[in-house]
């Protein structure tokens, strides 16, 4: 028995219990994230992906409590960890294997709590998240001109405009950049202007995600401005990275939702 014990001992120590056995393409959620956004219809209304009140009646805080919820741990992060945690840029990534990039919230003005994330001004705030998949690296659009030809021209000119900008720091260009638009010619003049917060995409110091200690996934904000009220305003989002497809029936890369504020 001993020996057998001796045995199983040196075989624990040889187990990485943060890292999935199977991993990327090999496991089964493969090596394509999804994106998702928040605050979700309610668990009664499942298959729904529609985000719907009435500014008349005030009846957001079905949508603003959901947030709340889904908000907290960025907002009150558990401190157990926060020696792990530093302050990120693109030029100051974490500094070893167990830190982790802070996400810093607090800023996100309007689409902050004390706020309402907006909504009493029938111009409320999404949050989107990519799905994290451990180990998964995106490969960045640096180059802009290679970007894909279905891209949208908007995000064509801004990560140009970027380059063009930050010259001296072309790093800023390692970003998953994220798109959302109306579906349809009525949608995209019902959707308004939008604006991203804090910026137009989940920079690339937040990955690899190696099940890290204090770990919250970036995620950003979607601010729609001035969207038309009474009407149903159907909104796909995506992600974009040389290694991602987009896929809607899959929940690949890219994600719908429906918008109607009364």
């Amino acid at each position: 028995m001993g020996f057998f014990s001796a045995l199983l001992a040196l075989f624990f120590q040889t187990l990485d219990f943060r890292a999935p056995k199977w991993q990327l393409k090999s496991s089964l959620i493969g090596d394509n994230p999804g994106l998702g956004f928040r605050p979700m219809p309610p668990e009664s209304h499942v298959e729904s992906t529609l985000v719907w009140y009435k500014i008349s009646d005030n009846n957001y805080a079905t949508w603003t409590t959901k947030l709340d919820d889904f908000l907290k741990p960025y907002r009150e992060p558990d401190s157990q960890w926060e020696a792990l945690k530093q302050n990120c840029d693109y030029n100051d990534t974490p500094d070893s294997p167990d830190k982790v990039c802070k996400v810093d919230i607090s800023s996100w003005s309007p689409c902050v709590k004390e706020n309402n994330y907006n909504y009493h001004n029938a111009a409320p705030c999404i949050f989107l998240k990519l799905n994290k998949i451990f180990g998964w690296m995106p490969e960045f659009y640096n180059d802009t001109e290679k970007l894909p030809e279905n891209m949208p021209t908007d995000l064509k000119n801004h990560i140009k405009a970027e380059k063009t900008s930050h010259a001296a720091e072309l790093s800023r260009l390692n970003t998953v950049w994220v798109s959302c638009e109306g579906e349809n010619p009525a949608d995209v003049e019902n959707i308004g202007s939008i604006q991203y917060i804090p910026r137009r995409g989940f920079p690339g110091y937040y990955f690899p995600y190696k099940n890290q200690e204090g770990y919250l996934s970036p995620i950003i904000a979607i601010w729609f401005e001035k969207p038309t009220s009474g009407v149903l305003i159907n909104i796909e989002c995506k992600a974009w990275a040389h290694n991602i497809n987009h896929d809607r029936a899959e929940r690949r890369g890219s994600v719908h939702f429906e918008l109607m504020i009364d």
